[in-house]
Order: structure tokens, then C-alpha cells, then sequence
């Protein structure tokens, strides 16, 4: 884990439309070093494109986005190289995916090593090393040489977890990495999850896990129709909603 856990993250008025359509018009929302933010909201609502935006992988048309010393400024600013930005960023941000991504003809432990070898130059014996060590830190130590096809959705969520993990963040972006697993599998990533919190990395987590973003977050933050309609802590948040948006969709998701 890095010793240097933590980053502040900080998105300004960011707006992104694909042709006419808008999918985020003026958000801002922040985290501060070590602090777990889960965005929640109706699908639709641009949590997932926010991410993408934070993390590079997407352009936007307005407004800048902040990681640690970084800043991705909107589609046409800014002097430094995009590329360049993009990979400063990725170098403290990991990013879980909810369909894993793994490498179907690799191991557990080679999925994992991967990216150490090819982007920080880390030698193979150290890379498999420290890749063994995240595995056994997400339980999975006894699955190291087990392929993705012989693993459980819920394994292959924490291999990608240990992957992310493998390039030494700051923090990590995890889009809705729960939503395609059965509940004892969904509780097994929530543990890990909430183990890397203890640690002290900023997380910013698209979740549907409702219980979850109240146990686990500092703060709440709801996006829908591309907006932020409410934020705060998750009491407030989740079980006190102040905007009939907020009220509506969390009537809707927890019945």
C-alpha cells in the first residue's frame, strides 16, 4: 500500500454532452485526502461519465478537474500534452470496473503483475511478489494462479480490486462494482473496500449499495439528470433527504 495514502480530488462546474445532449452540466463535487465519497443517484444521472471524466478517460467541454497536483483542464485548454496529464493522473488514481477487465489468458497473479512490469518498469520477480501479497490481502492468496474463467464473479471483482492496487494510488474510482454480484458475493468486496478505507486512500465509489454508502462514506453525494441535487454526510444524506429528487429515488430504491 502507499505509504503516501490519500489525494484530494476535486471536480469544478464540469459539463460533458455528447452532441446536444447533456450528461453532466455543472458539477462540482471534492474529496479530500482519505476521505470515501459515494455518489449515488437514478442510472442515467452521469455518475458513471464522471468518473470516466476524473480519470481521464473521457473529455469534457467545460470546467477543470483536479487530482492532487494534476489538473485536466476541458477539451481545448490547457498547455501541458493531454496525454501526459492523463497518465500523471492514472499513476495516483486506480479505477475498478464493474465488468472486471481482466485478462482471460493470464492468472490471477499475472493479471495483476501486469501493469507494474509495463508502465512503472518493475522487475518480474518483484512484480509477481507484490502481486501475491495483494491477492493474500484480498483473500484470495490460495487463487493466485487460478485464471478468470475459474473464478467467481465476486473473486474476479477483488483480483481487479489487487490489479488497481498493484500501480501504488492514492486513491480509487470504482464504477458500480457491486451491481453484477449476487449479495454474499457483493459482501465480500464491500469488506475489502471497507479495509482499504481504514487505510486511508480516497475513494470515490458509484455504488446502488445504499447501506453500504451509509456505513462506509464520509459523504453522500446525488447526482441525477446531471446534476448534483443534494450532498453532505450519509445521515443527512440518505436517511434526512432535503430535495424531492433525493426523496423520490431513495423511496424507490429501498421500497
Amino acid at each position: 500500500m502507499n505509504e503516501a495514502a490519500g489525494l484530494a480530488i476535486e471536480v469544478s462546474n464540469l459539463v460533458k454532452h455528447y452532441g446536444e445532449r447533456p450528461v453532466l452540466d455543472g458539477v462540482s463535487i471534492s474529496a479530500q485526502p482519505g476521505e470515501t465519497v459515494a455518489l449515488i443517484g437514478p442510472s442515467g444521472g452521469g455518475k458513471s461519465t464522471l468518473l470516466r471524466c476524473v480519470n481521464g478517460l473521457l473529455d469534457f467541454q467545460v470546467g477543470e478537474i483536479r487530482v492532487g497536483p494534476h489538473v485536466l483542464p476541458a477539451q481545448g485548454n490547457g498547455a501541458a500534452p493531454r496525454a501526459t496529464l492523463r497518465s500523471a493522473v492514472r499513476q495516483l488514481l486506480g479505477m475498478v470496473f464493474q465488468d472486471f477487465q481482466l485478462f482471460p489468458h493470464l492468472t490471477a497473479v499475472a493479471n495483476v503483475a501486469l501493469a507494474p512490469q509495463q508502465v512503472l518498469g518493475t522487475d518480474r520477480n518483484t512484480a509477481l511478489a507484490q502481486a501475491r501479497e495483494l491477492l493474500a490481502r484480498v483473500g484470495l492468496a490460495d487463487r493466485a494462479h487460478a485464471y478468470p474463467d475459474q473464478l467467481s464473479g465476486g473473486q474476479k471483482q477483488r483480483v481487479a480490486i489487487a490489479r488497481a492496487l498493484a500501480m501504488r494510488p492514492r486513491g480509487l474510482l470504482c464504477d458500480e462494482i457491486t451491481s453484477a454480484l449476487d449479495p454474499e458475493l457483493k459482501h465480500e468486496v464491500l469488506l475489502v473496500l471497507e479495509d482499504l478505507r481504514r487505510d486511508g486512500l480516497t475513494l470515490l465509489l458509484v455504488t446502488h449499495e445504499i447501506g453500504f454508502a451509509r456505513r462506509a462514506a464520509d459523504r453522500v453525494v446525488v447526482l441525477a439528470d446531471g446534476k448534483v441535487v443534494e450532498q453532505g454526510p450519509p445521515a443527512d444524506v440518505i436517511d434526512r433527504p432535503q430535495t424531492p429528487r433525493t426523496q423520490q429515488f431513495l423511496s424507490r430504491v429501498l421500497g
